[in-house]
């Protein structure tokens, strides 16, 4: 009986007691906040835009979908490099950043179209129709990818003082000493708070853990000067309360020749989240004895509309072209938290926080080396979920075919990354390598399926959902 009363968590359509559900919400904007900031200043957008972008993409894809996929939308890296690189051209030289910005959202409002066109075929010809060119088989070693290919940046976080307040130079050594300290307070408090927590605090380890974190790097200031909290380096607002700058697309189809492709490379990684999702929020409800079946994979075309109306939604009023987030979803996975009622709670505290310069400055602040210990715990469970995709579809490891696009998935997705940083050269073509895993996997799985039409009812017993 003790037993099922740890099972406590929340299922998409329950809702937490308000003030639950603002912790719960809180972690969340905290979960997804930093990757969110990263590409805006990667790719040069404005930062409270993209902030702002994020929340409303995420409150428009949960009402496209019908309030039934519990899902975060965040600015994708998948485009990092396209979005970069159009904004440095040599044609945009003359352009201030506004028109800048303005010309590359042309190009991410039309690649939102490609993920409804995949929407709209996959609802019209069903599941199935996909799973023969996804199975589990490339779901999973993709979602191992996603996680994994961001291991480096994960352990480079845990170390690092970036944009500390101050640290002399004479003391770089002992910051990143005093780093590594931060980040494993954090790392083994989360853990130990999500494993060996029960009730309402064992469902708060992303928030609990982080702030141990903070006291622990605000007492490293006490006691040794070296200050490990950030500054943000430029905001788009000025003063206590601003609106995000929002600025209309500009018409350029070098932007959508830059920018529209990368919508293709990423329905692999979002059909991979939804499945995770599936396994996880079914798991509960099972745990829970609730009697329903959430039907999250069946809906997979209705996500991938919802991709495509986030992208437009951000794209529209200036902010970069984004995903469903893998960590918000390790997050909930962690938390056993799926209520959407808690994700449009995020949505709209992530969009009040754009709107006022000190919140912004406040969670930018927290160390590197806080968000690095956190992201150890969250990259490694999205990689973890790409196992339990393959374990709950009964994927046979002992194929020759299941072994073949596993391998190459992995090695194409992990070396494009260590390698080569992230994008592969590839006859002129800069491809990014979870994309280029993804695309190899596909093409091999439908080579090796030719010809083998009598044996493909036998493979795909274990990947179908029932």
């Amino acid at each position: 009986m003790s037993k099922n009363q740890q099972q406590i968590g929340y299922l998409p359509d329950e809702r937490p007691p308000i003030w639950k559900l603002l912790l719960y919400a809180i972690q969340q904007v905290i979960v997804m906040f930093p990757a969110t900031v990263a590409v805006a200043i990667i790719t040069g957008f404005h930062i409270s835009t993209t902030i702002f972008a994020s929340g409303l993409a995420t409150i428009c894809f949960i009402l496209v979908t019908g309030r039934k996929i519990p899902l975060y939308y965040g600015s994708s890296f998948s485009y990092v490099a396209a979005i970069g690189s159009l904004m440095a051209s040599e044609a945009l030289a003359g352009n201030t950043l506004n028109e800048r910005i303005a010309i590359a959202q042309f190009g991410i409002v039309m690649s939102g179209l490609i993920s409804i066109a995949a929407g709209l075929i996959i609802k019209r010809f069903g599941r199935d129709s996909i799973e023969k060119i996804l199975p589990a088989s490339i779901t999973g070693p993709i979602a191992m990818v996603i996680g994994l290919t961001l291991a480096g940046t994960a352990l480079t976080d845990a170390q690092s003082f970036a944009n500390a307040i101050n640290v002399p130079e004479a003391q770089t050594a002992l910051a990143n000493n005093m780093a590594w300290i931060v980040s494993l307070v954090t790392l083994l408090s989360t853990i130990l708070f999500s494993v060996h927590f029960k009730g309402f605090l064992g469902q708060l380890p992303l928030l609990l853990g982080p702030a141990l974190g903070c006291l622990t790097a605000f007492i490293i200031n006490l006691t040794t000067g070296i200050n490990l909290f950030k500054v943000l380096p430029e905001t788009a607002n000025s003063g206590f309360f601003a609106l995000p700058i929002f600025t209309l697309p500009i018409p350029n189809w070098a932007a959508v020749a830059a920018l529209m492709p990368i919508a293709i490379a990423t329905i692999p990684e979002s059909t991979a989240h939804v499945y995770q999702l599936d396994i996880y929020v079914n798991d509960l409800a099972k745990k829970k004895k609730s009697g329903k079946k959430y039907d999250i994979a069946d809906r997979l075309g209705h996500n991938l509309i919802g991709d495509g109306i986030g992208d437009i939604v951000a794209g529209f009023i200036g902010g970069p072209a984004g995903t469903n987030y893998g960590e918000n979803i390790s997050a909930m996975a962690i938390t056993r938290v799926f209520s959407i009622p808690v994700l449009i709670a995020a949505a709209i505290i992530a969009m009040i926080i754009s709107c006022f310069t000190p919140l912004i400055n406040a969670i930018y602040a927290i160390p590197t080396a806080v968000i690095g210990g956190l992201e150890i715990y969250l990259f490694g469970a999205i990689a973890a979920q790409g196992i339990a995709i393959m374990v709950e579809k009964k994927v046979d490891l002992f194929s020759s075919k299941n072994i073949a696009l596993i391998a190459t998935i992995m090695i194409i997705g992990l070396g494009g990354q260590f390698a080569f940083g992230g994008n592969i050269p590839f006859f002129g073509l800069e491809v990014p390598c979870v994309a280029g895993a993804a695309i190899f996997g596909i093409i091999l799985n439908i080579l090796l399926g030719i010809g083998d039409k009598k044996k493909a009812p036998v493979e795909e017993k274990g990947p179908k959902l029932g």
